[in-house]
């Protein structure tokens, strides 16, 4: 479904669905459907532009707007069926709970992958694996600084003593993988450590976030990261969502995913 979208529209570029209610448009409504008003907008606008959809959760639940959600997921698989929509959940537990955090991403919102946190180990994945035909990113090395803090460190008593990210890469491309349904989430802000990932992980997708307010730099992220095998997903949020803050907004957005879009495209041909 990655390929196909990608392929179709001609795009490497996610648009992240984080809608904060002090920053929306003021001509979007006030009422108890604002979130879904905005973001549907948007969805509308990039549709044709895009090779996912990462809405973040977090941005709905501390509203109180899961029912939003629901009506968005539901929007973007009537008005854009071809393009896989990510649930941005970072969700890591084990047994029962993970089962409820799968059924929830999978059967409540209906997406197609979810971004997890892999650090209690393989049981807090295996449960959204037995979902055929979703897939499941797991946090890698990420944009943010701290990263450092565990991601970056070695561990001993592993041959090699590789760095937590890349044995976490080596899992992911091998031994946990088996039907093909995991992706890795790596920062556009570490294009050395995307290559490093890449290197490891050769086939798997890699949903990379920090392209535009964050500022990762576009080039030097498809160089690090896209291979024919290897598809990448470049996410961008905010650039996007807030280009404009006028009735046009959502012309705006589509503005600016057309020229991220495009720079992503430059990238590829000048690799």
């Amino acid at each position: 479904m990655l390929r196909a979208a990608s392929a179709q529209n001609r795009s490497m570029l996610c648009v992240g669905l984080d809608p904060e209610p002090t920053r929306l448009p003021a001509c979007v409504p006030q009422g108890p459907n604002r979130l879904y008003d905005f973001c549907a907008a948007i969805v509308d606008a990039t549709c044709d532009l895009v090779c996912a959809f990462k809405p973040q959760i977090a941005y709905f639940a501390a509203h109180g707007a899961e029912d939003q959600l629901e009506r968005l997921m539901a929007h973007m698989r009537c008005n854009a069926p071809q393009v896989p929509i990510i649930l941005d959940a970072k969700r890591g537990d084990i047994g029962s709970t993970a089962e409820q955090y799968a059924r929830e991403a999978f059967e409540r919102y209906g997406a197609d992958a979810v971004t997890l946190s892999p650090f209690m180990g393989y049981d807090s994945i295996a449960p959204y694996l037995q979902y055929p035909g979703k897939g499941a990113f797991l946090l890698c090395r990420t944009s943010n600084p701290g990263g450092d803090d565990l991601q970056n460190q070695r561990l001993a008593d592993v041959d090699g003593q590789p760095r937590l990210y890349e044995h976490l890469a080596r899992l992911a491309q091998g031994p946990w993988n088996h039907n093909g349904q995991l992706g890795l989430v790596v920062g556009a802000t570490y294009p050395a450590e995307i290559e490093r990932v890449r290197a490891l992980a050769p086939t798997l997708p890699l949903l990379i976030p920090g392209v535009g307010a964050q500022g990762g730099d576009a080039l030097a992220t498809v160089r690090a990261g896209w291979r024919p095998e290897g598809p990448i997903v470049v996410n961008s949020s905010r650039a996007i969502l807030y280009a404009g803050s006028g009735e046009d907004f959502a012309q705006a957005a589509r503005r600016e995913a057309e020229r991220t879009r495009a720079m992503l495209q430059d990238a590829l041909l000048a690799n």
